[in-house]
């Protein structure tokens, strides 16, 4: 894209006249220095007190030359961390507070310093086929995981809403993961830890949340999601998972796991293997699931206080950030039971009957 600037002579590059103006400034600071060596006395004189004052001169020259390249230096980067924000918000973008009745609050810690994303990802969205959520984990976690963990989510936020079946959206997410394998082997840029495109593969949960509360999942390799009730947390399923995408084919069947209904009051915890692998000074895991029952024990509680719980724990149990990606996403369901639908359609037939 060729952008015009009004201010510019034409037929000049708007790149060429932006390094010209980075070199005003030494330009002129190079400029002083020459000027006092031809034309002041003092750059000549040999005595001790022109030399003190000569030798101050070109300090003062070189640490201005040196600030110019600093500051421009720290422009460029804040310049190139603001763009990297806005892509990382696009690519991992926060989930609305609600997706219908459902109340949601997510998460994500990077293993890299300076980075807001990784390796994980999740999402959630409402389709005409329920809701629909997602949480993966990419292996290793860095550029090459980003760029992995990219094209898995993209291809969720299409067929969530295409697919009919949770089947066929893990379909449509293991295609797209052999097809940026295949790109990958065949690129020129290999992954920064070295890694061939061959030992690349992503675990992948995908629940649907229909709106009579009932659950269905598909699992990939992924750490179960807690369920916590009034009694505590547990797992919501124990069944075997399916093998991660991009390690084997996935078997040519692919039926859903029930996993009951979600109650009004319900809440689900996904997340990532960072957030039970977590380990403390003497080499303990984070008992997550410990954390989340008594989080919820005896009192109802909204994703973003379980959240404000869980992490709190979590960098307590590990003493700083996390050695690996962290993520969490949390669902509560808010709906009205079936039960006080009907009463409430009840109330209203009455009212208008009288």
């Amino acid at each position: 894209m060729i952008r015009f600037n009004p201010g510019a002579p034409r037929g000049v590059p708007p790149r060429f006249l932006s390094r010209l103006r980075s070199l005003a400034v030494p330009t002129a600071w190079g400029a002083v220095a020459v000027a006092y060596r031809l034309t002041c006395p003092l750059a000549r004189d040999d005595a001790l007190a022109a030399r003190l004052v000569s030798s101050a001169v070109l300090c003062a020259v070189g640490t201005g030359i040196v600030l110019h390249f600093r500051r421009r230096m720290l422009r460029e980067v804040r310049h190139a961390h603001r763009i990297a924000e806005a892509a990382q918000s696009v690519l991992l973008r926060p989930p609305p507070p609600r997706v219908e009745g459902l109340a949601v609050a997510a998460v994500h810690l990077s293993a890299d310093r300076g980075a807001r994303i990784g390796g994980d990802l999740y999402e959630v969205t409402a389709t005409e086929h329920g809701v629909r959520a997602v949480i993966g984990d990419v292996r290793g976690h860095g550029l090459g995981a980003v760029r992995t963990g990219a094209a898995v989510l993209g291809s969720f936020r299409e067929a969530a809403h295409d697919e009919k079946t949770l089947a066929g959206v893990l379909r449509r997410l293991e295609r797209a993961m052999d097809r940026h394998l295949r790109e990958w082997a065949h690129s020129d840029h290999p992954a920064p830890d070295g890694a061939p495109a061959a030992e690349e593969f992503v675990t992948v949960l995908l629940l649907e949340i229909l709106p009579d509360g009932e659950v269905h999942a598909l699992n990939c390799g992924h750490p179960w999601p807690y369920r916590l009730t009034g009694a505590g947390a547990e797992p919501l399923a124990h069944a075997d998972p399916l093998p991660p995408l991009g390690l084997f084919p996935l078997p040519g069947e692919l039926p859903a796991t029930a996993c009951g209904r979600l109650l009004p009051g319900d809440i689900l915890v996904l997340h990532t293997d960072g957030a039970e692998e977590a380990r403390d000074t003497d080499g303990r895991f984070f008992p997550l699931g410990d954390v989340l029952a008594e989080a919820v024990r005896d009192r109802p509680q909204t994703p973003q206080a379980v959240l404000r719980t869980v992490l709190t724990a979590l960098l307590d149990h590990s003493v700083g950030p996390p050695k690996d990606d962290v993520a969490l996403l949390i669902l509560r369901n808010e709906r009205c039971s079936p039960t006080t639908r009907q009463t409430h359609g009840v109330s209203r037939s009455a009212t208008a009957d009288r």
